[in-house]
């Protein structure tokens, strides 16, 4: 096992849990938010697995995601928008349980949270149907185009999944302001995905023919 690489993944797991609890549990005021938890759980038990799984199975895969780093200025400003919408999403949610704010009810954040373990599914799939799979906007070498399986019905199942993962984590914190804010996933990700496919028709051969055979995005017979 590659000493260096768990140390930098237990290391970016830790900073992650850290940040999500303090954004989530200092504007709730206390620790004693069932919502806040079920949030963390869903989130971090399986991330933990997966990454377990990675370092056994793919540890050059799991190098390239976590050393990841965008390069184009536009996917710069993508990653900072999501950053911040993530901030004001959980920021909301904690304020709700603060200050009393409406709340859906206790079943629709068990809903969530299937919907958000059925997205990490979804995300498995689409890590095992492509190798090349990548946190940022980049052809690498040896590349060829997936048109297989989840690709041969929309052309970025990745961003799907996130729609849905991201979507869920406000209906797991019971909150429909927060939801609200998370909206802005929307329009940040068709930025992204613009911006993506023109990368990609420019230098990966074979992808103009793949646009023009699977027509929908992300979600068929609608993007």
């Amino acid at each position: 096992m590659d000493a260096a690489l768990l140390r930098s993944a237990l290391v970016k797991f830790a900073a992650g849990l850290l940040a999500v609890g303090l954004l989530l549990f200092l504007p709730a005021g206390t620790l004693s938010w069932w919502r806040g938890w079920l949030l963390v759980g869903v989130l971090f038990v399986p991330m933990f697995a997966a990454g377990l799984v990675m370092m056994a199975k793919a540890p050059d895969l799991l190098r390239i995601r976590l050393n990841a780093r965008e390069e184009q200025a536009e996917q710069r400003t993508v990653v900072a928008l999501s950053c911040l919408m993530f901030v004001a999403a959980f920021v909301v949610a904690g304020l709700g349980c603060r200050f009393g704010w409406p709340m859906l009810p206790e079943w629709a954040s068990w809903a969530g949270a299937a919907a958000f373990l059925a997205a990490y599914a979804l995300y498995a799939e689409v890590m095992r149907e492509n190798a090349y799979l990548s946190r940022t906007v980049e052809v690498r070498q040896g590349q060829h185009v997936v048109d297989t399986g989840l690709y041969g019905i929309v052309r970025h199942p990745m961003y799907s999944a996130t729609l849905l993962l991201f979507l869920s984590m406000p209906i797991v914190l019971g909150s429909p302001f927060a939801f609200m804010v998370m909206l802005a996933y929307v329009p940040i990700i068709a930025k992204r995905i613009r911006n993506e496919e023109k990368v990609l028709a420019d230098e990966l051969e074979g992808y103009p023919e793949y646009l023009r055979r699977v027509r929908w995005r992300l979600i068929p017979h609608v993007w």
